[in-house]
């Protein structure tokens, strides 16, 4: 016999451990979950059947149920029918149950019927991270991520996509049309064949166009000129690569544990009007009175940076690069020296640029400054095609000076903000796999990422203390 380790015959009778108990070890996560679950109070949580009825079938425990999507969303099983599987053949998750096997249809309509309050354990989960002082740093990253949603680009429609789908369909009628032409001058028996496989192709692109013509008609309905048939919720978002159609999830990330303190998930594309939602919520979730947010360029904002600083955010954001005349080469707004006590700019020529007047442009107060020296000045090729230089100035554009202070003060600032923000993204992103949420409509896929979130940052934590500690945390 070859030396290798051998098996055991499956023939063979032994002695297996008497209890289920002796399977999973005092480590293993799934006592977290247990214990995590155990202490939770559903009903204030808002959980459905609680109580359970005093007539019909005997439903299952919404404690059992919760625990069996926590479990399930900690080792990469999303799906219902495969959480179905597992419960029948898995030995934690017969631990975890006490050996129930719901049914798919049970387990997926608990998450559809209890999503506010399973995005309510998330935010306990994270009320547990502040009782073990892991926020003490107050420092956090804000960014945003496309997610794909459960629609096909296809079958996502704007005005654009709709025009050029039905000129694509007329387009391949009128071929269709010519071919048939050229058919009728073949034999009798080809011409026949060839005719019919025709007429069914274009008999299938007049119907698409009659869905076309439905489609067109939501399309002026809808308050943002798009449509989409698979998951009316999902909107088509621009990325790096081709685009995608999903969601646009929003998160803050706890700086120095890389735990998710507040997430939102939005159909809208934009980040730059997010960031001080996404502050306060993240202030809220940490229990902290001061905080630092940093983000990426995507969100720099004038209005946003102001609210902020007025709610007492200190924000660092780098300034967004949309100068057309550093583009072209010449001399950019920041080659301007700003002289607060004469109110008046110093251009690179040294020359004085004075106040002239005052305008509201999109709602905010711009001052207007120019000297009437530019004709005669040996720079003025670097500087402007225009009789003369005009600079603006916002009413609080000291605020945005101050932050791009300390952001030259904090160079290290936008690498932190990448190592925490990127992480969280990557691992979710992995987890979840290519295709992403799973579910339906805004409201069910923040129950779904609620629960990516909780998993995520459940495995950070056991990472980060052991699993015992933070089961008799749970129990204090």
């Amino acid at each position: 016999m070859k030396r290798f380790v051998q098996g055991d015959n499956r023939t063979q009778s032994f002695l297996l451990p008497e209890a289920l108990d002796d399977y999973v070890t005092d480590t293993n996560p799934v006592r977290v979950v247990d214990v995590f679950v155990d202490e939770l109070d559903l009903q204030k949580l808002g959980f459905e059947g609680v109580e359970p009825a005093l007539t019909g079938r005997p439903s299952y425990q919404p404690e059992v149920m919760l625990k069996i999507y926590i479990y399930g969303y900690l080792n990469r099983i999303q799906s219902s029918r495969r959480l179905e599987r597992e419960a029948q053949r898995n030995i934690e998750l017969m631990w975890l149950t006490g050996r129930l096997a719901p049914d798919f249809k049970t387990i997926a309509r608990f998450r559809k019927d209890n999503g506010k309050a399973i995005r309510s354990v998330c935010r306990q989960f994270v009320v547990l991270c502040q009782r073990l002082d892991l926020f003490a740093d107050a420092l956090v990253a804000i960014d945003g991520s496309k997610f794909k949603a459960v629609n096909h680009r296809d079958r996502n429609f704007t005005s654009a996509k709709l025009e050029r789908r039905m000129q694509d369909i007329e387009a391949s009628i009128g071929r269709y049309l010519v071919q048939m032409d050229t058919a009728d001058r073949q034999e009798p028996t080809v011409a026949k064949a060839k005719t019919e496989r025709l007429q069914d192709k274009i008999a299938a692109l007049k119907k698409q166009m009659q869905i076309l013509k439905q489609v067109e008609v939501q399309l002026d309905a809808a308050p943002d000129k798009q449509v989409s048939l698979t998951d009316p919720d999902a909107r088509s978002m621009k990325t790096r690569g081709t685009g995608v159609v999903g969601y646009n999830v929003q998160v803050a990330v706890d700086a120095k544990h890389h735990l998710i303190v507040a997430h939102e998930v939005t159909n809208s594309g934009i980040y730059r009007d997010q960031l001080t939602s996404m502050a306060k919520l993240a202030r809220t979730e940490m229990g902290v009175d001061k905080l630092t947010v940093v983000a990426d360029r995507g969100y720099y904002k004038s209005e946003e940076i102001l609210a902020c600083h007025e709610a007492g955010i200190t924000a660092f954001v780098p300034k967004t690069k949309t100068s057309g005349a550093t583009f072209d080469g010449r001399f950019g707004k920041e080659d301007f020296i700003y002289d607060a006590k004469k109110n008046e700019y110093r251009c690179p020529a040294g020359e004085r640029l004075v106040w002239r007047y005052r305008t509201t442009e999109r709602g905010l107060k711009l001052d207007r400054y120019w000297s009437s020296l530019c004709q005669q000045c040996s720079l003025k090729d670097k500087c402007t095609p225009s009789t003369e230089r005009r600079v603006a100035r916002w009413e609080h554009e000291g605020l945005l000076e101050e932050m791009q202070v300390r952001l030259d003060l904090a160079p290290d600032m936008m690498r932190i903000r990448r190592q925490t923000v990127e992480h969280a993204f990557g691992t979710i992103k992995a987890w979840m796999g290519a295709t992403h949420f799973l579910t339906r409509a805004i409201e069910r896929v923040s129950t779904e990422m609620s629960l990516h979130v909780l998993a995520y940052n459940m495995k950070r934590v056991i990472k980060l203390i052991g699993s015992e500690t933070v089961t008799r945390a749970m129990r204090a």
